[in-house]
Parts: structure tokens; C-alpha cells; sequence
């Protein structure tokens, strides 16, 4: 309803109420019917006041009401969005948590196989490592072996020299010489050149 009709119907009540209060005084009289008219304006009084609360009611109020109830409508729809999804994350934490005791012993189990495997891997490798170390040292004490063969060799070839040395100078006298350089150009003068 619009302004102006509430009005004219106020009206309307108003001079409907005004035209009964005039036939009602007209009809009593004295003291008495002053006392009515005063409580058929009161009547009207209060029709005028009513329709001006459901009046006032009707533009104002409802409105607020209603835009009130969508804030409250939209803050639950919100509020039960996010309780869902904390529901959701909630669940998610409950069965990770539950699934920790058996991620901890995939974990261990994990952690002790590769340990395992480092362990064999290191003792292949110190293994080896010993291996090599060995046949380096083998290489090598037969490699001094052979130096000391050689060495030894030289050394009694040389003592071989030297001894044989010392014996011509002891054996070989200047007759010797002689008969020993006579004899070699005896054999060459033979010999066709």
C-alpha cells in the first residue's frame, strides 16, 4: 500500500468514527454525553495511532527484518560452509594421525634395510679396497724382487769382472802378455785379409 491510500483510509475511519461520535452526542445530553465524546476520541485516537504503527511498520520494519534474516540466512550458509571443511580437514588430521604409527614403521623398516645395504655396501668396498691394497703390495714385492734380482745380478757380474781382473793381473806377467799378443798376431798373419 502506498502513502496516500493508508492516508485516505485514515481519514475515512477517522470521519467515519466523527460522524458516529456527533450522532452519539446528539442523541445524549448533558454530562454524560460529553464524557462519550471524549472516549469515542480516544477510539479515534487510537485507530489513527494503529494505522500510523502498521503503517510505519510495514515501510520500515519489514524490510529491515528481511535484509536482517539474509545477513543471518547468508552468515549460516558461510559459517556451515566452513564447519564442513573444517569437518574435512579435521578428518584428513584424525587419519594421518592414525596412520602415523605404521608411516613411523615403514620409516624404521625403511631406515634399517638401508642401513643393512650401506653396511654390505661398505664391507664390499673395504673388501676391495683390501683386495687392491694386496695385489698393489704383491706388484710391488715383486717389482723390488725383480730390481733386486737385477741389482744382485749387476753386482755379481761386476764382482765376476773384478775378480776376473784381479786374477789376470795376478796371472798375466809381461811373458805372458808377450806370448799371449805373439800368438794373436801369429793367427792373423795366417788368416787371408
Amino acid at each position: 500500500m502506498s502513502l496516500g491510500r493508508i492516508s485516505v483510509a485514515a481519514m475515512g475511519v477517522c470521519g467515519a468514527l466523527l460522524l458516529c461520535a456527533g450522532v452519539a452526542a446528539g442523541a445524549e445530553e448533558g454530562a454524560k454525553s460529553a464524557e462519550h465524546a471524549t472516549e469515542i476520541f480516544k477510539w479515534i485516537n487510537f485507530g489513527v495511532t494503529i494505522v500510523v504503527v502498521v503503517w510505519v511498520f510495514r515501510t520500515y520494519a519489514v524490510p529491515a527484518f528481511r535484509e536482517h534474516a539474509t545477513g543471518i540466512s547468508s552468515a549460516i550458509t558461510k559459517a556451515t560452509a566452513v564447519k564442513a571443511e573444517a569437518d574435512r580437514l579435521l578428518a584428513e588430521a584424525e587419519a594421518k594421525l592414525a596412520r602415523l604409527d605404521q608411516d613411523v614403521d615403514a620409516l624404521r623398516v625403511a631406515a634399517e634395510k638401508e642401513a643393512a645395504a650401506d653396511a654390505e655396501r661398505i664391507r664390499e668396498m673395504a673388501k676391495s679396497d683390501a683386495e687392491k691394497i694386496s695385489l698393489a703390495a704383491q706388484a710391488e714385492i715383486e717389482a723390488a724382487e725383480r730390481a733386486a734380482r737385477m741389482e744382485l745380478k749387476t753386482l755379481a757380474a761386476k764382482l765376476a769382472v773384478d775378480g776376473a781382473e784381479s786374477l789376470l793381473v795376478r796371472q798375466l806377467t809381461a811373458q805372458a802378455q808377450e806370448a799371449l799378443v805373439g800368438g794373436f798376431v801369429a793367427s792373423l798373419e795366417g788368416r787371408p785379409n
